[in-house]
């Protein structure tokens, strides 16, 4: 019960001499005593009555008081009988201390404020809390293993008549108690994930109340296990955009410390059931890095097919004929101008410097790793199951997602049935744009449907360009698609191995070998000549050379490779082959 329920009873006789801002106090108990140091049977949150009997003098006030504050005491309550009036001395350490202070008429006695007090505290419980600690057992030896978060969930409604989702960073319903007989609306879970992400990320603690029309929700993080262990003592980036929550249609601002303790260990429960399922995602994990592995390594066609018989049975049971195969890559970069480290990606667009490579330490693989794994996931499912068929993998800052459509029948090409970029970005945008803060940048590329071992390197250097295009267009959570590929772009990845090393080195290897031995950046000066479309001008401006210089080394560009880069198919080669290495 709150302090302000006091005063709103008449039949207490109470009446406030200060403390008038700390009245939502929440009362936990009541305690009668006169004794000069009752500190050690305080356990905080009491109500101490006291007739004021340990008074010898003004002096003995504020030490009396800064014991009752230290103990965590809710308020004191003095009698009027023993002095008349309750001294000032007494008022002005109850300020002092900021602790509220309440004069008891001397017409009633302590015993009826202690019954009171008892009854409706024991009340709360009664429905509340003492017959929860039965359930809370049931929950720590049932929750994970007997059916998941909905066990837990199921719990707190029966009995705490509560209705509890569990949702992902992206906003996806995960689970949801059967009290919920609808499931919440796709926005509402955004606008939650969303204001829960955003809280984490200013330090706020929890449970965060949120209010979305009519209703009220308090959210609170789960945490717990290996992955909560890792969040006090890592940087909060590391963990915030794949971390499950709990929302529950409830405001959480008046609740005990007991129920909140309650919350805490069903989050911690929710946790445990997310930890065996991360577990469980190990093999599927493993067979996409091999797979990646042998893809960039350009392994034979038939090897890739090999492993790819293998994945399909795990990635889809049941399916009889070989599935078509998506590539999803994505990269998660931070902005080392906003107080972060160092790491925000130097393509994407809105200022600040920017790198490719690792944030001071903050592996941004990982962290695209389980966000894939969280959003690669049809909006319009719940649960988890059906990320169970998403294989991820992380190299680097980088993560990349094969993911498996069943195959579909000849009349179609597969793509109509596969993920897109714009359905991805519509789903996810909202809630992750408040998890990255202003700091740090999601950029996702999508594939085509590939049917076949051959095409799946080409599929992931498509998906690599598309990310490439989406980081170059200005927001915090951006993707593109193969649809948005320039023709050269969608035609060099398909092109065979042996061939673009041959390309590429009877081209560029001469430049490369010079600028080793005599560091002329001679690379550097071609792209950047090619990229400013053969202006001399422009282009010595933007290497800030003089025009006889970046003549010099054009001409010494043209000697070592015999071209001539005032032809249009030279230059042509020249840019293809730039873009295949």
């Amino acid at each position: 019960m709150r302090l302000r329920a006091l005063l709103d009873t008449d039949a207490l006789g109470l009446r406030l001499l200060g403390g008038q801002d700390e009245l939502d106090r929440t009362v936990r108990g009541v305690m009668t005593t006169d004794l000069r140091d009752p500190s050690r049977y305080l356990s905080g949150g009491e109500l101490v009555l006291t007739g004021l009997a340990w008074r010898r003098g003004p002096a003995d006030s504020e030490p009396f008081v800064r014991l009752l504050a230290g103990a965590g005491v809710t308020a004191l309550a003095a009698g009027e009988a023993e002095l008349g009036a309750i001294p000032d001395d007494l008022v002005a350490a109850c300020a002092q201390h900021r602790l509220p202070l309440f004069a008891v008429n001397e017409s009633v006695a302590f015993a009826t404020i202690t019954e009171h007090v008892v009854r409706q505290v024991s009340g709360e419980r009664a429905g509340d809390l003492a017959a929860v600690v039965d359930r809370h057992r049931r929950m720590m030896t049932s929750g994970p293993a007997g059916g998941g978060p909905d066990v837990v969930l199921d719990l707190l409604g029966s009995d705490l008549d509560l209705r509890a989702w569990v949702l992902s960073p992206a906003g996806r319903l995960i689970a949801g108690s059967r009290l919920a007989e609808t499931e919440l609306p796709a926005g509402v879970c955004a606008a939650l994930a969303g204001e829960h992400l955003a809280a984490v990320r200013t330090g706020r603690r929890g449970p965060h109340r949120v209010t979305l029309g009519p209703a009220t929700y308090s959210l609170f993080p789960v945490r717990g296990g290996a992955r909560g262990t890792a969040a006090g003592a890592r940087d909060v980036r590391e963990t915030v955009l794949s971390e499950w929550l709990l929302a529950v249609e409830a405001d959480a601002g008046d609740w005990p410390d007991e129920r909140l303790d309650l919350l805490e260990g069903v989050t911690q429960l929710i946790a445990v059931e997310r930890e065996r399922r991360d577990a469980a995602r190990t093999v599927r994990r493993r067979l996409a890095q091999e797979v990646l592995e042998l893809v960039q390594t350009g392994a034979a066609p038939a090897e890739i097919a090999a492993r790819l018989r293998v994945a399909a049975p795990v990635l889809l049971p049941g399916l009889g004929a070989a599935p078509h195969w998506q590539v999803v890559v994505a990269r998660v970069e931070w902005d080392e101008t906003k107080g972060g480290p160092a790491g925000f990606p130097a393509e994407s667009a809105g200022g600040g410097r920017r790198t490719e490579g690792p944030a001071g330490g903050l592996a941004g693989g990982p962290v695209a790793q389980a966000l894939l794994e969280e959003i690669l996931v049809d909006p319009l499912s719940s649960g988890p199951e059906p990320s169970d068929r998403i294989a991820v993998a992380h190299t680097g800052d980088e993560a990349v997602a094969l993911v498996p459509l069943p195959a579909v029948s000849s009349e179609h090409d597969g793509s109509e049935t596969g993920l897109l970029a714009d359905a991805i970005l519509e789903a996810v945008r909202e809630p992750l744009s408040a998890g990255l803060d202003g700091d740090g940048r999601l950029t996702l590329g999508v594939s085509a449907a590939v049917h076949s071992a051959e095409g799946l390197r080409g599929a992931l250097e498509e998906a690599r360009h598309a990310r490439r295009v989406a980081a170059a267009r200005p927001g915090r959570v951006c993707a593109a698609g193969h649809q948005e590929l320039a023709s050269h772009v969608l035609l060099l990845p398909f092109v065979p191995d042996d061939v673009r090393r041959a390309f590429t080195a009877r081209l560029l290897d001469p430049l490369r070998e010079y600028d080793r031995r005599h560091r002329a950046e001679l690379i550097p000066t071609l792209e950047a000549f090619l990229d400013c479309d053969g202006s001399w001008t422009r282009c010595a401006a933007r290497l800030h050379l003089h025009v006889n210089t970046l003549r010099y080394r054009v001409g010494r560009i043209e000697q070592l490779t015999g071209r001539d880069l005032s032809r249009l198919e030279d230059k042509l080669d020249f840019f293809l082959a730039l873009r295949m290495s």
